[in-house]
This record gives C-alpha cells, sequence and structure tokens, in this order.
C-alpha cells in the first residue's frame, strides 16, 4: 500500500511481510523506517541469519544505493511497518547538504560491514 507523509511516499506491510530479497534490484530508492520495525536476514552456510532489527530513524536498503549492487539481505517486517521512500539522487543531496547525516551512515556502514564479517565467520 502506498501513501504520503509530508510528501513523501510511503510504503506498509504486515507482519512477515518481505520488502525486499538479497539480490534483487533496489529500484532507485532507499527507506527509512517510520514505524514499526523491519528485520534484516542473509543466507550464510545455507541457513538464513538475523543480522540486525531496524527500528524508526532507521534507514533500509541504503547500502545497494550506494554500491550500485543488488540487495545484500532480505528484509522483513517484523511488525505492522510503515517505510518513507527515498530516492536514491533525493538521498544523495541530503547526504551532501548535511554532515551529520554522512557521518551517521557512514557509521551504520561499519558497523553492518563489522556483523557481515562476523557472520561469515572471518573475525574483524
Amino acid at each position: 500500500m502506498t501513501e504520503e507523509i509530508g510528501g513523501a511516499a510511503t510504503r506498509t506491510f504486515q507482519p512477515g511481510d518481505v520488502i525486499f530479497r538479497e539480490g534483487d534490484d533496489p529500484q532507485g530508492e532507499a527507506y527509512l523506517v517510520h514505524e514499526g520495525t523491519v528485520e534484516a536476514w542473509r543466507r550464510v552456510d545455507g541457513a538464513d541469519r538475523l543480522l540486525n532489527t531496524l527500528a524508526k530513524g532507521d534507514l533500509l536498503g541504503e547500502v545497494a544505493l550506494f554500491r550500485e549492487g543488488p540487495h545484500s539481505v532480505t528484509a522483513t517486517a517484523a511488525e505492522h511497518v510503515t517505510l518513507v521512500v527515498i530516492p536514491a539522487h533525493r538521498l544523495e543531496n541530503m547526504v551532501r547538504a548535511n554532515p551529520e547525516l554522512a557521518i551517521g551512515l557512514i557509521r551504520q556502514l561499519a558497523r553492518m560491514a563489522a556483523g557481515k564479517d562476523s557472520a561469515q565467520g572471518s573475525g574483524s
């Protein structure tokens, strides 16, 4: 379901809904969690492993945009979720105009990279 919050498109999901799958094209969009929680899963050694739980204010799908590749995780709604859709060009403009946002993204990406290393057994 698509609606708007402050002029930005939103999408809503019910518990258990898949938002996107590992390997999917990002479609030029990232998402801001407006309501609910989202779980990020990755297939490791044949088993699904929970990597992160995202809540209100967290970005989702930005990694695929910044690396210009497919999604590296499967994102599912852990409960009723509302996401604000952020087109790639808008996210890039927001990062350029807001150094605090840029630092926050760098920190989040670093935490995710460290989690990816430990999930694959290579340590950090």
